[in-house]
């Protein structure tokens, strides 16, 4: 991962030190370039500045592979705080107390 990172950050420097790569799945995404309203919301409130983007990064789809070409959504933080709260409260399970109850 830490590789992928160095990439996105030489291909587009203007996305600063900061930056987490989405997995597909991602509870945050509502699809590959918007973020859920929920999300959004969140991050409006608890890491202004933040932005999403779409970024080119070469992948290999298995370790010794021949890497292609793959984009990939990515958002950009102004400062580790705010990277380490998104990840914090957005790439772990949700806590189970706080989901709303169904009838």
């Amino acid at each position: 991962m830490i590789d992928i990172i160095k990439q996105l950050q030489e291909r587009n420097p203007a996305l600063g030190a900061y930056i987490l790569v989405l997995r597909p799945d991602s509870r945050a995404l509502a699809d590959p370039e918007h973020l859920t309203l929920e999300a959004q919301t969140w991050m409006g409130i608890r890491t202004p500045g933040a932005r999403l983007s779409r970024e080119s990064v070469l992948l290999a789809p298995y370790p010794g592979g021949t890497p292609a070409e793959r984009v990939v959504t990515v958002l950009a933080f102004k400062d580790a705080q705010h990277l380490a709260a998104f990840a914090t409260a957005w790439t772990s399970d949700p806590d189970p107390e706080d989901e709303p109850a169904t009838a």
